[in-house]
């Protein structure tokens, strides 16, 4: 089959057209004809590396796909040939002390989708049949695909946090695609949220998706705006899978016995926290990480519902792929970035 991989780790330069064998459904798996694929931060880590990532090559990165059922394996009940599906891009051993508790994102063995194994920037895809979920008739194929990791992510980051009605909420970089599903998740569960993010335009997006009070970080310190919004107190919870880069500010918006939550680190691991901060306001930093199989049905059944909508910036063929991680590199996009397989 044909798809777009690399052979090393390094930039934008190593991702190129590759043609391997066709994948092989095993026991209790099915291949995917995949029709979207799209994009997400883990997709360039992946593609850069890091020490001890000892991935097969080519490697093909991309774990969100939506398609229809080419193959089934042994064992796998409940589905067919030609079912139009999505995937859970968690992979779990389903055997150890979490994964028997229903911590599948726990799980010792965790991986990942187009990380540990070979993913969807390619014409077939083989996933575990438990992993599947069908997409109802009629639902656009490309927010399918749109949905499955981002809305995972951000629906168990907010369960972790133990967001509430009527608390406020600061979303740190509203562009991302995890965000602009916290940001839904947030005011369906009846939060008040504040946004930071860096153009007008992604402004006036951000407001689109029910945000209460959206600021310029390039203008402004969001963290004073978001204190002074919420007339000194502070915000509740605040989501920041930026990192390094506004740590700091995000420990200072909180209010007294708020919660910082994050599922990354998009410009640096290495933050500097006052940790003064973290016991005079009673602080809670919680780590959060994709979701169990319950957090993915759950949340995809408020997708195909229509109460969650994945937000989409632009839909190229699988041959840009190049340049959609480019642009999602720079930030310039709003909303998530899809792959078309032809």
């Amino acid at each position: 089959m044909k798809g777009i991989g690399f052979y090393e780790h390094g930039g934008l330069g190593v991702l190129q057209p590759v043609e391997v064998p066709d994948p092989i459904a095993g026991q209790g798996e099915v291949i995917i004809r995949v029709e979207y694929c799209s994009l997400n931060h883990l997709d360039i880590f992946v593609r850069r590396g890091w020490s001890g990532l000892n991935l097969p090559k080519p490697h093909i990165p991309g774990s969100d796909v939506s398609g229809t059922i080419a193959a089934v394996g042994k064992g796998v009940t409940g589905w067919r040939v030609g079912q139009r599906v999505v995937a859970n891009p968690g992979l779990w051993c389903g055997e150890c002390e979490y994964c028997l508790r229903g911590e599948q994102s726990m799980c010792v063995h965790y991986g990942i989708l187009g990380e540990t194994t070979a993913g969807c920037y390619a014409e077939y895809v083989k996933v575990p049949a438990r992993n599947l979920m069908e997409v109802p008739d009629g639902f656009p194929m490309e927010k399918a695909s749109a949905a499955c990791l981002v809305s995972l992510t951000a629906w168990r980051m907010l369960k972790r946090a133990g967001l509430r009605p009527g608390e406020t909420v600061a979303v740190v970089g509203a562009g991302g695609g995890v965000n602009t599903m916290a940001i839904q998740i947030a005011k369906l569960a009846g939060a008040k949220v504040f946004a930071a993010t860096g153009t007008p335009e992604k402004m006036e997006r951000a407001k689109a998706l029910g945000v209460d009070v959206v600021v310029n970080y390039r203008e402004e310190d969001w963290a004073k705006a978001a204190w002074l919004w919420t007339n000194r107190r502070g915000v509740d919870v605040v989501v920041d899978n930026v990192g390094k880069a506004t740590w700091k500010q995000s420990i200072k918006a909180l209010a007294k016995g708020g919660r910082i939550v994050t599922v990354g680190a998009t410009s640096g691991p290495e933050a500097v926290t006052d940790i003064r901060y973290l016991f005079t306001k009673q602080i809670s930093i919680i780590g959060s990480t994709m979701g169990t199989a319950m957090d993915f049905k759950e949340v995809m059944g408020l997708v195909w519902e229509g109460k969650l909508k994945p937000v989409i910036d632009r839909v190229l063929p699988l041959e840009d792929a190049r340049e959609a991680q480019r642009l999602l590199e720079e930030g310039k996009q709003f909303g998530k970035i899809v792959l078309e397989v032809k």
